[in-house]
This record gives structure tokens, sequence and C-alpha cells, in this order.
């Protein structure tokens, strides 16, 4: 896939997928999630791939959005794939409840001035 507005509007709309799909699993119920652990397979693996789509979008894309910190969705992303065994659901919990609402509101806007559909 070429690099460009295209290629990162794309990304955006899998990282808004991945955040309706979290939604979806969880239904914003704590009980739910932590009550579940399928559902918290599912909430991290979409965290995972979300984390990882942020990484294609382009460095122009990433710094037209300097209110997203891209660098700790790295850093989440890391932790989540090379630590698996010392992920904390109580911190995953924390980010879908906390961070999510935020980043989905700074994505709906980039996924806007992309142009995307």
């Amino acid at each position: 896939m070429k690099p460009g507005r295209d290629r990162d509007a794309i990304y955006v709309e899998h990282m808004l997928e991945c955040i309706a799909r979290i939604e979806d699993y969880t239904g914003g119920d704590r009980q739910a999630f932590f009550g579940s652990t399928m559902i918290q397979d599912a909430v991290i693996r979409n965290l995972q791939t979300m984390a990882e789509s942020s990484q294609q979008l382009s460095d122009t894309t990433r710094s037209s959005m300097p209110d997203v910190d891209w660098r700790a969705i790295a850093g989440f992303r890391n932790i989540l794939v090379h630590d698996y065994l010392g992920v904390d659901p109580n911190v995953v919990w924390t980010v879908v409840e906390h961070d999510l609402p935020n980043l989905k509101v700074a994505l709906m806007r980039l996924h806007d001035g992309l142009g995307g559909s």
C-alpha cells in the first residue's frame, strides 16, 4: 500500500473499528469485562491491533494530532505484545474507560480531515 492520505485514512478507519469492537464487547460494563476472560482477550487483541495501526500512520498525519500521545499508544502495544504475562486487567480497563473515548473523538476528527468515508 502506498503511503499517503488514503493509506492513513484506512488505518484510522481500522483503529475506529477496533474501538467500536471494544465498546461492543464490553458494553461499558466493568463487571462484564472482569467476569469474562474471553472479553478480556478480545479487548486486548483489539487494543494490540489498534495500536499497531497507529504505528503505520505517516509522521505527517501523526504530527497533525499533537494532542494524541502516539508514543504512549506504541508503548502500551509493546506491553500487550511482549509482556503479555504481566498485563494487568485493571490497567486495560482504565485505558478502555478513560483513554479510548478521547482517542475515539480525536480519530474521528482525523478521519474527517483525511476525507475518510
